[in-house]
């Protein structure tokens, strides 16, 4: 016997929870950053990150060369916002083409922190970190850098070096052109994180932060960071999204961990 189903049922109104929630998310992205946004890349410039599209063509003629690294190592990926793993694919490849053991971090897409997530974060860290028998490198991509900073400041022994790649650790959280999409998505202040962390301490162990010279997203000076922020600012002429495929980015991550 067919079910009988009305306009009504098939349409029903969303929830006053959901519509509230929705409500306050847009208030989220529309807040008043006042001065705050002050040394932002100008938005016309996101027009760059368009590059992005043309990179699977240029794969197919573009042969990288990886030297051999001279001390092989397990490396913890950590994606940027939004991103999925699969984004970091191609970075991972070349890691891995040089002899380093490349390891996702196993949260799928980058949602934002969680205390659920960054718990389970910590530990995908100590679970490889023992496996390996060794402290691992961390490389974190836009907000992967960060996550990578905070979790080298609460398990150093577990850390061998950070690497940040275009990641807003350093100024204010506000200085780019996400933090509205990102308040919105996350439900969340930018400044205001669910899990207590000081982004800009400088983690216990090696630290370098690698900013973009055509980075549109983020300021180069908050990915940069300030000295004592870090051991380590090294200029790359790529945009963001450039980080995860441009070879010169990649070469410099594989030349730091070299070093």
């Amino acid at each position: 016997m067919a079910s009988r189903f009305s306009l009504s049922q098939i349409f029903q109104p969303a929830p006053v929870w959901a519509e509230t929630e929705f409500a306050r998310r847009i208030a989220l992205a529309r807040q008043s950053a006042g001065d705050q946004e002050v040394g932002k890349p100008a938005a016309r410039r996101l027009f760059a990150e368009l590059d992005v599209l043309a990179e699977p063509a240029r794969r197919v003629f573009r042969r990288m060369e990886v030297a051999p690294a001279r001390s092989p190592q397990t490396v913890l990926i950590l994606p940027g916002f939004a991103a999925h793993p699969r984004k970091m694919r191609y970075f991972a490849r070349q890691l891995e083409r040089a002899g380093h053991t490349a390891k996702r971090w196993g949260q799928g897409r980058n949602w934002g922190p969680t205390p659920e997530r960054f718990d389970q974060l910590e530990q995908r860290l100590l679970d490889i970190h023992d496996r390996a028998g060794e402290p691992i490198a961390l490389v974190g991509w836009s907000l992967g850098g960060v996550y990578a900073r905070e979790l080298a400041n609460r398990h150093p022994h577990a850390v061998s070096k950070v690497i940040s790649m275009g990641s807003p650790f350093s100024g204010n959280p506000r200085a780019n052109n996400v933090w509205r999409a990102y308040q919105f998505i996350t439900g969340h202040p930018v400044d205001a994180p669910p899990i207590e962390a000081d982004v800009s301490k400088k983690p216990p162990v090696e630290t370098i932060a690698l900013w973009g010279r055509q980075d549109s997203v983020i300021s180069s000076d908050c990915a940069a960071g300030r000295p004592g922020e870090r051991d380590r600012a090294i200029a790359v002429n790529c945009t963001h999204m450039g980080f995860t495929y441009s070879p010169e980015a990649i070469a410099t991550v594989l030349k730091e961990l070299d070093r």
